[in-house]
């Protein structure tokens, strides 16, 4: 009982973990021979705050082979390192609707329709910095390992077992290289890609892999940065549109959340600004995905009310207070204000810009303000000009510097 008092998370999962565990539904992955002997009955979840408390239950510490659960972080890695512009050139960013080793290429430009199927993936590893297999699987492995806040080993008999039964990925390669998009030979990406895939993690690393896309690129464990704001947002929004392979609709409707499967068992999932799960179960539906573990990520949502377009009800107002102060009003602001709030702020007090006094937005309880409106609260003492006294007709007090920009 008082382990429960300590961690009433952990036992949420127990929870799911306990109702889920009777399901049989599904087959190991058997056209990669290592992964054909793995014990199917394991099961963990794990869930990751952005403030770097891990929760775990079930088989949390057993490993398992990343596969293509590894996919999404290494597009982040390619993004970061080389831009959107340049990656989008070699890969697409649209859902394919088709099984994850499809030989989907785009008719006009050769590329792979998106980073979350094979021939995408492959082509995404081709294009990380060096001219080996060996130097663009080690940033591979140096970046996954900093997303997961540890070091991570490759396990070397399912590498063997994944490069000697690997020719449809080879034929991926080829046909991609044909085609002008891939960033390498053919030999040196499947080399990479196949070592990438062979990496081990755990169901509490990828939790803690989501939860780095989570925060924005920071790992919330290690609180190192690992790649921008701007990669971990366009990685959760491929991860959204394709991550779930042919099932991806489906996904989205019933669970919510950006996710990413591997026939290894494992799905990382992510609560954008909350949280990241990461769940393994070695059983697989027929498209591909762990059966138990969409299974537990279905039951999370649904019972607990994850899903990220989930209508949680009217915000709180940012506005804390209104006061006079001579023939000005005082606008005492709080907490932190996005877009929405920034629009009521100036929609709602637009009114109290008189003749005479000024309005005067007070930011001194404000936490933090978003980079778009911080811009809009920047404009609007020029759009209602000056006051006969000569000041602004609406004045800011930021004695906290919260209406900065960032990078200043």
């Amino acid at each position: 009982m008082a382990a429960e008092l300590r961690d009433p998370v952990r036992r949420m999962l127990e929870s799911v973990l306990d109702d889920v565990r009777p399901l049989n539904a599904g087959e190991v992955a058997s056209y990669i021979p290592e992964l054909a002997i793995v014990d199917p009955d394991r099961l963990g979840a794990a869930l990751a705050s952005t403030h770097g408390v891990v929760h775990e239950a079930g088989d949390c510490d057993a490993t398992f082979t990343i596969q293509s659960v590894s996919k999404p972080f290494v597009f982040a890695l390619a993004v970061d390192a080389l831009g959107l512009v340049e990656v989008n050139r070699h890969v697409g960013l649209e859902p394919s609707g088709e099984p994850f080793n499809a030989i989907s290429l785009e008719a006009t430009t050769g590329r792979p329709l998106n980073p979350m199927i094979n021939a995408g993936a492959i082509v995404t590893t081709s294009l990380m910095r060096g001219d080996t297999a060996e130097e663009k699987f080690a940033l591979v492995q140096a970046g996954l390992g900093k997303f997961a806040g540890r070091d991570l080993s490759v396990d070397e008999d399912v590498f063997s077992s994944e490069a000697s039964t690997g020719d449809r990925n080879r034929a991926l390669a080829y046909l991609t290289r044909s085609a002008g998009t891939l960033g390498s030979t053919a030999d040196v990406a499947t080399t990479a890609y196949f070592r990438q895939c062979s990496l081990t993690v755990n169901a509490r690393d990828l939790a803690i892999m989501a939860a780095t896309l989570a925060t924005g690129g920071v790992n919330p464990v290690t609180d190192e940065r690992v790649i921008s704001e701007d990669a971990a947002r366009w990685t959760m929004a491929v991860m959204t549109s394709c991550g779930m392979y042919d099932a991806s609709g489906d996904w989205l409707v019933r669970v919510g959340l950006p996710a990413k499967s591997g026939v290894g068992g494992g799905i990382a999932a992510v609560q954008p600004g909350q949280f990241g799960i990461g769940t393994f179960s070695p059983r697989l539906d027929a498209r591909g995905n762990s059966a138990r573990g969409v299974a537990t990520l279905e039951l999370l949502s649904e019972r607990h009310g994850l899903h990220m377009l989930q209508h949680h009800g009217a915000p709180l107002s940012p506005i804390a207070s209104l006061e006079r102060e001579g023939a000005d009003t005082i606008a005492v602001l709080r907490g932190e204000i996005f877009f929405a709030g920034a629009e009521e702020v100036l929609t709602r007090l637009t009114p109290f810009v008189g003749d005479s006094g000024c309005l005067v937005l007070d930011f001194s309880e404000v936490t933090r303000v978003g980079e778009g409106s911080k811009r809009v609260f920047a404009a609007a003492p020029g759009l209602v000009g000056t006051a006969p006294d000569g000041r602004a007709r609406v004045v800011v007090r930021d004695p906290e510097g919260v209406l900065r920009p960032s990078d200043s």
